[in-house]
C-alpha cells in the first residue's frame, strides 16, 4: 500500500511538472517559432496523453459506476488505432521526403511489424 501511495505521489509530481512545462511552451507555440511538422507531432502526442488520462480517469471511476474495465480497454484500443493511422500517414510522408535521412535498419523493423499487423488485420476483416 505504501509503495502504491508513493508511486501515486511521484506521478502527481511529474504531472504537475509537465503542466508547468506545457504552460511555458504556450508563448513560443503562439509566436510561430515552431516548425509545422513539429507542431503536428506535438498535437498528436498531446491528444494521446489526453485520451490516456481520460481512460485512466474512467478506469478509476469504473467501480463506482459499475462500468467494466473492458470498456476502458476498448477505448484505449480504438485510440491506439486512431493514433497509428495518423502516425502511419506521417511516416509515409516522411519516407517520401528527400530531405529526411532514414536508417535502413529502422525501416526494416518497421516493415516487419507493419507486415505482421497487415496479416492480423486480414484475418479480422
Amino acid at each position: 500500500m505504501e509503495a502504491e501511495a508513493a508511486s501515486g505521489v511521484a506521478v502527481a509530481e511529474r504531472v504537475a511538472r509537465a503542466i508547468i512545462e506545457l504552460q511555458a511552451l504556450q508563448e513560443p507555440l503562439l509566436s510561430g517559432e515552431v516548425d509545422p511538422h513539429t507542431l503536428t507531432d506535438f498535437r498528436d502526442a498531446l491528444g494521446r496523453v489526453r485520451n490516456t488520462a481520460w481512460a485512466a480517469q474512467q478506469s478509476a471511476a469504473a467501480p463506482l459506476f459499475e462500468q467494466g474495465a473492458t470498456r476502458v480497454a476498448s477505448f484505449l484500443a480504438l485510440e491506439r488505432i486512431r493514433s497509428a493511422y495518423q502516425l502511419c500517414r506521417s511516416i509515409r510522408d516522411d519516407v517520401r521526403r528527400d530531405d529526411i535521412e532514414l536508417q535502413k535498419g529502422n525501416l526494416v523493423e518497421l516493415y516487419g511489424v507493419a507486415k505482421g499487423l497487415v496479416d492480423e488485420l486480414k484475418n479480422r476483416l
